[in-house]
């Protein structure tokens, strides 16, 4: 089964306490089609700018990724500026976001993607995702990110989105800053009284959560030795859990146990290194080795 991504595809500037980077590739449909492409065919929608570099294009298109929802206009690109601190490497310091094209940015479905089956709407204006619903068939399983932004900003579109979706994903500061419960469970809770049927809350380097009325599951993250760059993580880890589903074709509790450990060990490949440059030579005897070793360490 192929995944259709909406989000953003952008240029990253960012600065890390062991390097950094300059107008990157990066974007949340980027980071989430490069993870699940790992596994099945992704189909993405976004904007870019006429300034978009031709070889981030080519290389999409080399990785097998359908481009043909991807809008290049006149104007620049969406572009963000990043920082992060040694005494808090899971918060990003944003020191500039520029718009640019992602301002008047209206997602049009191509025909042929309409009838697509695993939806992943990124992390993009709660309105526009429910543009993207609106042009749907029949989706199997819809899955949909946010950001504090958009929960402090439109909060009533962003409800309106938890109202029609399958799962939603957050990070632990999102989803108590929605809910207003500073306990993860309780505000899990809460959240799947708005309308989703599985909610996944994201810890950083304290793992996941995944939380439906009859199930819990909590998943650590990969012990790391190496990190360099946590932008994409969250998208890798959507990408990882969503493409696994959609190749399994199953969504029994089994498989979405399996599908966060998939994502959890994605997302700790990606942090390896600045933007994708880590997804660009990740293998699948990689991906299986640490999965086992992550299957290894939680077993008792």
């Amino acid at each position: 089964m192929s995944i259709l991504v909406v989000g953003t595809v952008a240029l990253d500037s960012v600065k890390t306490p062991f390097g950094k980077v300059t107008e990157a590739l990066g974007g949340s449909a980027t980071y989430f089609s490069l993870a699940a492409n790992i596994f099945t065919k992704v189909k993405l929608v976004g904007v870019v700018g006429a300034d978009f570099p031709n070889e981030y294009v080519l290389f999409l298109k080399e990785r097998g990724i359908d481009l043909d929802g991807l809008q290049q206009i006149e104007g620049k690109t969406f572009r963000w500026k990043g920082e992060y601190q040694y005494d808090d490497l899971n918060a990003a310091i944003t020191l500039e976001t520029q718009l640019n094209v992602l301002e008047e940015f209206s997602p049009e479905i191509p025909p042929q993607y309409q009838d697509t089956e695993f939806i992943f709407l990124a992390n993009i204006d709660p309105e526009l995702q429910l543009n993207v619903l609106e042009q749907l068939k029949s989706p199997k399983l819809v899955v949909a990110d946010t950001m504090n932004f958009w929960i402090e900003r439109k909060k009533e579109a962003l409800l309106e989105v938890l109202k029609r979706i399958d799962i939603a994903i957050l990070n632990d500061g999102e989803a108590r800053q929605l809910t207003k419960e500073p306990n993860l469970i309780n505000a899990a809770k809460k959240i799947l009284s708005l309308g989703p049927k599985r909610v996944i809350i994201k810890k950083g380097e304290h793992g996941s959560l995944m939380i439906s009325k009859s199930r819990f599951f909590a998943a650590p993250a990969y012990p790391l030795e190496t990190l360099f760059d946590p932008t994409g993580a969250g998208d890798s880890f959507a990408g990882g859990f969503l493409g696994y589903l959609a190749a399994h074709d199953k969504l029994d509790d089994s498989e979405m146990k399996k599908a966060i450990i998939c994502g959890t060990t994605i997302a700790s490949f990606t942090v390896e290194d600045f933007s994708v440059n880590r997804l660009m030579t990740l293998t699948k005897e990689e991906i299986k080795k640490r999965y086992l070793e992550i299957k290894k360490i939680t077993q008792f």
